[in-house]
């Protein structure tokens, strides 16, 4: 089988309640914190939004809920596509990019943020956000909060400010492998776990083998699975070009 497929990631949530995980969505956590062995399945929607749309559809089928994190760019946001994922039950929240398209002024930054977090709740409750990464950006949009407060907003939890990561277990598919942190640009956090993993079916063996952390945060970019062979290729190899792109950034800066 081959990994970032939608099979794959469905052996994955499989393997998952069957070693007993309970699902969280990020806000249910923040305010419950439920749950011994738990998992929050976090999903960046940053292009290919049906895709979103289709893992949403198959949590629901599984008794499972995520989080969902759209853009403000015609590549992520879609208000059907938002009100049918809420509508299964998920949580939706702001993926916010200010900073950057603020070239970096804070102050107009923020004042972006209101704009777009107000156009979100139009939509569906909002009560967390995630930064976007902008891997082509010199700016941070995780700096907009040095200078203003988000809980302002009547937002509740961003994971990269408001997660022990001590404690929770971070994995993501960032360059479209689960141990992407070196071609990663802002998208990694400090790893307490001695525990690293190249494939989908390595995670699932250490979940098997009950060797898996208990409480776990994955974060999903759904553009990247797919069953469609001609777009599975397409996906590999653009990535692997952006990875050594991003690598050679890294690298610069």
């Amino acid at each position: 089988m081959r990994d970032f497929t939608i099979a794959a990631y469905k052996n994955l949530l499989v393997s998952l309640k069957e070693a007993g995980y309970s699902f969280a969505t990020f806000s249910e956590f923040i305010q419950k914190k439920p749950g011994q062995r738990l998992v929050m399945l976090r999903h960046d929607v940053d292009d290919r939004k049906l895709h979103s749309l289709e893992f949403a559809r198959i949590q629901r089928d599984m008794g499972i809920v995520g989080t969902y994190y759209f853009r403000m760019v015609p590549e992520s946001f879609d208000e059907d596509v938002i009100r049918e994922i809420h509508r299964m039950g998920h949580e939706i929240g702001y993926h916010y990019e200010d900073m950057d398209f603020a070239g970096g002024d804070p102050a107009k930054a923020v004042q972006l943020f209101e704009q777009h977090l107000e156009t979100l709740r139009k939509i569906v409750p909002v009560s967390t956000i995630c930064m976007h990464g902008s891997p082509k950006s010199k700016y941070d949009n995780k700096d907009v909060w040095k200078h203003y407060d988000y809980k302002k907003y009547g937002i509740i939890g961003e994971p990269y400010f408001d997660i022990d990561f001590k404690q929770v277990f971070y994995v993501t598919d960032t360059g479209r492998q689960w141990d992407g942190h070196k071609v990663s640009v802002r998208d990694k956090v400090a790893n307490y776990f001695n525990l690293s993993f190249h494939t989908t079916f390595e995670i699932i063996n250490c979940v098997k083998n009950n060797k898996f952390p208990n409480i776990v945060m994955f974060n999903f970019h759904p553009q990247r699975w797919t069953d469609n062979t001609i777009l599975w290729i397409w996906e590999k190899y653009v990535q692997n070009i952006k990875n050594l792109i991003k690598f050679i950034v890294i690298k610069l800066r």
